[in-house]
């Protein structure tokens, strides 16, 4: 079997890659993928360019390395361009504030509704406003918009 290794090494390398990236698949948790990688260019290289296990090892370690920090880097780049976490993931009625709707119908005593999409939303003014009249959303308390005329 050592026989066959040394005389092959490229082969141990990207069986090794193989069972490491099958590995990564069971887990999902991405630690075993830059080994597995860097496993699969050690035994492309080895295969093109015989030399000793030595630096095989070498290979491989720098590799993996290399590889584990360029992704961290992309990793943060990416984090950092992200746009923060919506605070307003499912609050509905925060992800209102700032929009403009048509009054649905008269304000009596600030007291109205107006639709949204396929609902109707309660809402309050200052003023009593028409039915029919654009009004932007200012505030939501509850599930009652605070809304003022354009």
């Amino acid at each position: 079997m050592i026989e066959t290794i040394a005389a092959h090494p490229h082969v141990f390398w990207l069986s090794l890659g193989g069972l490491l990236l099958a590995a990564e698949m069971l887990g999902g948790n991405g630690y075993l993928l830059w080994s597995g990688v860097a496993a699969v260019i050690t035994g492309i290289v080895v295969w093109l360019l015989p030399f000793g296990w030595e630096w095989q090892g070498v290979l491989f370690a720098v590799l993996t390395l290399v590889a584990a920090w360029l992704w961290w880097r992309w990793l943060t780049r990416q984090v950092r361009e992200q746009k923060p976490a919506d605070a307003t993931l499912n609050q509905r009625g925060q992800q209102l504030v700032g929009k403009r709707y048509t009054l649905e119908t008269t304000l009596v005593n600030g007291r109205g509704h107006v639709r949204v999409g396929d609902s109707s939303w309660p809402v309050v003014a200052d003023d009593d406003l028409i039915a029919g009249t654009q009004v932007e959303v200012t505030a939501v308390e509850g599930i009652t918009l605070h809304v003022k005329a354009c």
